[in-house]
């Protein structure tokens, strides 16, 4: 039976190239053979580079299956966890401990946090006040921290979007194809931490965000993305924000992890929202 991994059809075919570069180029480690498998695939983010973090989630996937056996790790292969581990941790501010005890502010200060001592307080403060902590994304992403008055006041997320969702399938009104070419075009919003209970400021701050995400993703990446999705808890939360800032309810999901298509791992139904950036988004996202 074909897989669907990470977008990818693994057939016969593709399983056999993968277990030949193992046998041929395992001994140069992981990475080494997960680049070299996009090279053979022509598989790449829109700007060129390629999609090696998602090969080796696909490989790590096969691997899990019992279909292929990966080679050891090597030790340069684990480097980054290693200095994750002396990370230090930075200061965090103090919250307002109730809502209506702060002010609304008179300006916000927005920073991007995917690197530096930004990505650091980013972190913590996800992993602090965050019911789901911080998870590095996969591919293309932007975090940013607002700020009034030099005080964080909130933390938003962005990246990839989810590769096949009902509801928002269906308002796009895309085919597979179609969605395999512009999925790209799409952007998730992963996460968005409030840290100041202050009425209205989530729908005003996530507004004022969105405003300038296109533009940033375009300096950032060399492309601009055309609709915004994100998924919001049911059981947690209502989205009250993201009506206040005019996204649209496109349904429930399925109860399904954000890859998953053939097993039965169960996750919280989450209420599907919608942004679109340009009024054209479908003639562009539907373009073969």
């Amino acid at each position: 039976m074909d897989l669907v991994l990470r977008g990818r059809r693994i057939g016969s075919e593709e399983l056999t190239l993968v277990r030949l570069l193992i046998e041929e180029l395992g001994g140069r480690g992981r990475y080494f053979l997960s680049r070299e498998l996009c090279r053979r695939w022509g598989w790449t983010q829109p700007d060129g580079r390629l999609k090696d973090v998602a090969c080796r989630d696909i490989l790590l996937r096969l691997e899990d299956k019992g279909l292929i056996e990966l080679p050891a790790r090597q030790r340069g292969a684990i480097r980054g966890a290693r200095r994750r581990k002396i990370e230090r941790q930075l200061a965090l501010p103090d919250l307002l401990p109730s809502a209506g005890e702060g002010t609304f502010p008179d300006a916000i200060e927005w920073r991007l946090a995917n690197r530096g001592t930004e990505a650091l307080l980013y972190k913590d403060l996800l992993n602090a006040h965050h019911y789901l902590g911080f998870a590095r994304e996969v591919g293309h992403c932007l975090r940013y921290i607002a700020y009034s008055s030099g005080r964080p006041m909130a933390c938003l997320g962005w990246a990839a979007a989810a590769w096949k969702v009902g509801g928002r399938d269906q308002f796009i009104g895309w085919t597979h194809m179609q969605r395999q070419k512009n999925l790209h075009l799409v952007v998730n919003n992963t996460r968005y931490l409030i840290l100041e209970r202050i009425p209205h400021l989530a729908s005003h701050l996530l507004a004022a965000n969105v405003r300038r995400l296109a533009a940033d993703w375009q300096a950032a990446y060399g492309y601009a993305p055309v609709l915004l999705e994100t998924f919001v808890d049911t059981t947690r939360f209502r989205g009250t924000c993201y009506k206040a800032a005019n996204w649209i309810h496109l349904g429930l999901t399925q109860g399904r992890g954000k890859y998953d298509r053939h097993t039965r791992r169960e996750v919280p139904i989450k209420a599907v929202f919608a942004y679109p950036l340009r009024q054209d988004f479908r003639h562009i996202l539907t373009h073969d």
